[in-house]
């Protein structure tokens, strides 16, 4: 047990199906089987790393010394789980009193402690330069959640009594925001077309007839042309309400504030 090569894998000890066959004292082709007819029961990065490729053509570069591996196409490395799996499956005596000897003296490896001045202070600054990662993290974390929340109440506080004037200025926003003010009639279609879906109505077809209404009250043609679906929600006070609350929705989606005293 002592005499076996050792081999890491992603910082863990792991070991060859060939040297998992010899410590439980059988057959490679059997630990294949087993692990063929029992697939379901082993995961990839958990139980085992499967090598291909040029992973598998770095391992062989560097473990010269399994020269029946010189030809294989695939190579599996067994962690801890996996050879602990393996002596379930198997269920042999002589399985499970090496798997305790594996666990003992191959995988329980004593954590290097540094012995020098030069050593500790490397930990010490690998411990802070992490510990600097976390909080960068944290800080980052913070930050994003606060301007959420801020722009949250900001968008909460668009006052729909000016509503036309509020809704245009956001609008006018998010297009700059999104490359320029040639968005902004792309937003505005985009702002009906969620109206209409929300609350099933046609702002077309109400425009169609609010125009026509006119025509029949003796309203001038170049009047009636510069009314717009504006106008028509203006008629709705649920409309209203819904097309300020479909705007607070695109700049929270378009990470606005609507707080209209900042520029």
């Amino acid at each position: 047990m002592n005499n076996l090569q050792v081999i890491e894998r992603n910082n863990e000890r792991v070991l060859t199906t060939q040297q998992l066959a010899d410590v439980y004292e059988t057959d490679s082709r059997n630990i294949s089987n087993n692990f063929n007819n029992n697939k379901d029961k082993f995961i990839e990065g958990k139980h085992y790393f499967l090598l291909q490729g040029d992973d598998l053509k770095n391992f062989k570069g560097i473990h010269t010394e399994y020269e029946n591996l010189k030809f294989a196409s695939k190579m599996y490395l067994w962690t801890e789980r996996g050879a602990n799996r393996h002596c379930k499956i198997l269920d042999t005596d002589k399985a499970w009193e090496q798997f305790d000897n594996l666990e003992e003296t191959y995988f329980k490896v004593k954590q290097h402690k540094p012995t020098c001045i030069e050593d500790v202070l490397i930990e010490s600054l690998k411990e802070m330069k992490d510990l600097r990662l976390q909080v960068n993290q944290a800080n980052s974390i913070a930050l994003e959640a606060k301007t959420e929340v801020e722009t949250i109440k900001d968008v909460v506080s668009l006052d729909s009594n000016s509503w036309r004037t509020n809704t245009h200025q956001l609008i006018a926003r998010i297009a700059k925001k999104q490359g320029g003010f040639e968005h902004i009639n792309m937003l505005r279609t985009e702002s009906y077309e969620l109206l209409n879906k929300r609350f099933g109505v046609d702002l077309h077809r109400r425009l169609i007839n609010k125009r026509r209404k006119m025509a029949e009250e003796g309203v001038s043609e170049s009047k009636r042309e510069k009314v717009n679906n504006l106008d028509v929600i203006q008629d709705d006070k649920k409309l209203i309400e819904g097309y300020v609350a479909i705007v607070k929705d695109m700049a929270l989606k378009y990470g606005i504030s609507s707080d209209l005293s900042k520029n």
